[in-house]
């Protein structure tokens, strides 16, 4: 029989009043000398309550910086010169340097600890790392994380964007799937019903949370608890196509095309949108959770350009070749153009 160890976060915190409190999570767990990476400017923000929260704890905090680059370069360079001594690396921040930990982590075989401050995507509790590589930006294997500590308070803290980018990064594990069971159909790979039942369970527990505003507690922590495990979900499968379809090769074209390309959420979210029209599939769902959310009305100020997802469109069979989704047909490609064309919701959250 054919088996694959996977592994999964040990550690799942979403409350508020969290970061003073890690230090006290990571001695239960036996780990006492650590590394921490911080995003720019967030030590003069974070840095004094994490700190004293590891002293107290009696955790050592061997190493700290503020970082701001994903080159593959410099992280191997950077996480070589980390003490042998070491037992875990954190990354306190938004995705760069989450990601920027993550691959540290991974390169010295080290523990990672994920301590996202907003609720932007996925990628805090995946494990890949989005890296800059010979000068473009790559996905490349990494370690999922050992613990995830997301704290509530400094999440609502963050700037809405963050939030709306979060919510469409989520949704669109709707046409995900959609496309994972489409790729299957055609004789492209296979789906891992276990990883679709939990990536299909997060996506569904969150669009059916009740909420009167974004800022709720209970909506927030459902945010990221269905994110996270979206990373679970990939790593039972062994890639992203739990979470990943057609409207992230979008947004992947749209990062290659745009000289300042929008959140990565909030490209997701509108390509969502429309790949769900063109499967025929939940458009109505989605548009009342975008509508509801107030992800349309943030969309509308942004001044995207339906110009540029027609192109992205066009480009995106090429971003994954390997995969085999709904834009991998020609015919599904000219259907996404003429629902941009259309589409009442599309013509007005967008530029023409």
């Amino acid at each position: 029989m054919d088996t694959r160890e996977i592994q999964i976060p040990s550690i799942l915190k979403v409350e508020k009043d969290l970061l003073r409190r890690i230090g006290g999570y990571l001695a239960d767990e036996g780990i006492y000398k650590v590394v921490i990476l911080f995003g720019n400017g967030l030590i003069d923000m974070f840095g004094h309550t994490v700190m004293e929260g590891m002293s107290d704890s009696g955790v050592e905090v061997l190493q700290y910086m503020e970082m701001d680059t994903v080159r593959i370069d410099d992280l191997v360079q950077l996480a070589f010169s980390f003490p042998n001594t070491a037992q875990a690396v954190l990354g306190i921040g938004g995705g760069k340097v989450v990601d920027a930990a993550k691959y540290c982590g991974f390169l010295r075989k080290l523990p990672f600890i994920s301590v996202p401050t907003s609720a932007s995507s996925d990628g805090f509790s995946s494990a890949s790392a989005s890296l800059i590589v010979e000068g473009r930006r790559k996905s490349v294997p990494a370690g999922i994380a050992y613990g995830i500590f997301a704290d509530i308070d400094v999440i609502k803290g963050a700037p809405e964007a963050f939030l709306f980018s979060g919510i469409g990064d989520m949704v669109s594990k709707i046409t995900a799937l959609y496309d994972w069971n489409f790729e299957e159909a055609h004789g492209h790979g296979s789906v891992n019903d276990f990883a679709m039942m939990i990536s299909k369970k997060a996506v569904n527990s969150f669009v059916r949370t009740p909420f009167k505003d974004i800022h709720d507690e209970r909506f927030i922590k459902e945010l990221l608890d269905s994110l996270a495990m979206s990373g679970v979900a990939n790593e039972i499968a062994g890639d992203s196509a739990p979470t990943s379809g057609s409207e992230h090769l979008i947004s992947h074209a749209l990062d290659q095309m745009l000289e300042r390309p929008q959140l990565h959420g909030i490209q997701v979210g509108v390509a969502t949108y429309l790949m769900s029209v063109v499967q025929d599939h939940r458009y109505e769902r989605i548009n009342t959770v975008f509508t509801d959310t107030g992800f349309w009305d943030y969309v509308k100020t942004v001044g995207m350009k339906r110009d540029d997802f027609i192109r992205a469109i066009e480009k995106a069979p090429a971003i994954k070749p390997s995969r085999y989704t709904y834009l991998h047909e020609e015919q599904y490609r000219k259907k996404a153009i003429e629902v941009l064309q259309s589409d009442t919701k599309l013509s007005e959250v967008l530029q023409a």
